[in-house]
């Protein structure tokens, strides 16, 4: 069993881990301390927006980010987005993002981000960076922060975290006899906490006692299969599969069940590729015997481009938010800017 199975099942094992645990919570408080001393205030800079999360591996920060754009958009702002560009592995930065940047050069969910929106967007491990270019280029008047929420030395108008509401926060532990970042008891803190998915009963497993306003689910909602050599788009019931053809799904995202599970609730048996999140795939971890349709997310579709056939579809999704939420969220922000 990996380590990250571990953490979410509660394996008794790592508790040996648990005074690795305190140390690295000791030294996360002291590093915050350090870097919040040093924030960055610049009244150039314009508001940021935070969309990160507590936990290690993917909760669905990206459909929010996208989600959230397209919302400010829709009122008429002007949004821009800053990343870390995890994966990435650029000559120089700042770098901007657009629609035909390299997975290698800026990390696969920057360009996913990107190709999904039309705003300026921005990559650099050192976000203060980020938001200096964007200042003196006046082109935004919002910033949205794609993950970042431990970076402290950013100063920020509003945090939202998000929380994977099948796998919550795993045993509840920091690292690395868990999969914490920071103490559960940061989610006090924060502006906005977003289950994303989960049953009914998230809230209540979660056991965290937090403002009712700042409490909001998300949904991940499909809405067609995307051809990845000619964007072809057909219904969720409608992915062409030959007789006899075998379908196989692949997903190198922090939950790859969570993918699995939506494929066979839209009526597939695939067989079950799961891999590393951000994993860089090749055209030899395709390399099955029979004729074959893949699918996958859109994260990975877009490390598989250079080597995909006609027969390999991503899931196209949205993210939906509960009653309430954008109003919320909206009314935050009109405080910002004021």
């Amino acid at each position: 069993m990996s380590i990250q199975n571990a953490w979410y099942k509660g394996s008794v094992w790592l508790w040996l881990l648990w005074p690795l645990s305190l140390l690295f919570r000791s030294l996360a408080a002291r590093r915050r301390r350090k870097l919040e001393a040093n924030r960055v205030y610049n009244p150039r800079f314009a508001p940021v927006i935070v969309v990160g999360n507590i936990s290690v591996g993917g909760t669905g920060k990206t459909p929010m980010v996208v989600a959230l754009v397209k919302l400010l958009q829709s009122k008429g702002l002007k949004p821009a987005v800053i990343s870390r560009g995890y994966g990435g592995s650029a000559t120089r930065y700042p770098i901007q993002v657009s629609a035909e940047s390299s997975v290698e050069e800026v990390g696969d969910e920057a360009v996913l981000i990107r190709r999904s929106i039309d705003c300026p967007f921005v990559v650099d491990p050192k976000r203060t960076r980020a938001l200096e270019l964007l200042a003196s280029e006046g082109e935004c008047n919002i910033v949205i922060s794609d993950d970042g929420l431990q970076h402290y030395e950013m100063d920020r108008a509003l945090e939202i975290v998000v929380i994977d509401g099948e796998r919550l926060l795993g045993n509840e532990q920091c690292l690395p006899s868990g999969p914490l970042r920071e103490p559960k008891s940061r989610l006090s803190e924060v502006d906005f906490v977003i289950l994303n998915g989960g049953d009914d009963s998230a809230w209540q497993r979660l056991n965290m006692p937090l403002d009712e306003a700042a409490k909001a689910s998300m949904s991940l909602e499909p809405s067609a299969w995307v051809n990845l050599c000619n964007s072809e788009r057909v219904g969720l019931a409608f992915l062409p599969i030959a007789e006899g053809e075998q379908l196989h799904a692949v997903a190198g995202i922090g939950n790859p069940q969570r993918f699995f599970r939506v494929a066979r609730a839209l009526g597939y048996q695939p067989l079950c590729h799961p891999f590393p999140d951000h994993y860089m795939f090749s055209a030899n971890d395709f390399c099955w015997k029979q004729a074959s349709t893949v699918i996958m997310t859109q994260k990975d579709a877009v490390k598989c481009e250079h080597f995909c056939n006609e027969h390999y579809w991503y899931l196209d999704i949205s993210a939906k938010f509960s009653a309430g939420f954008e109003q919320r969220l909206l009314q935050r922000i009109e405080a910002l800017l004021k």
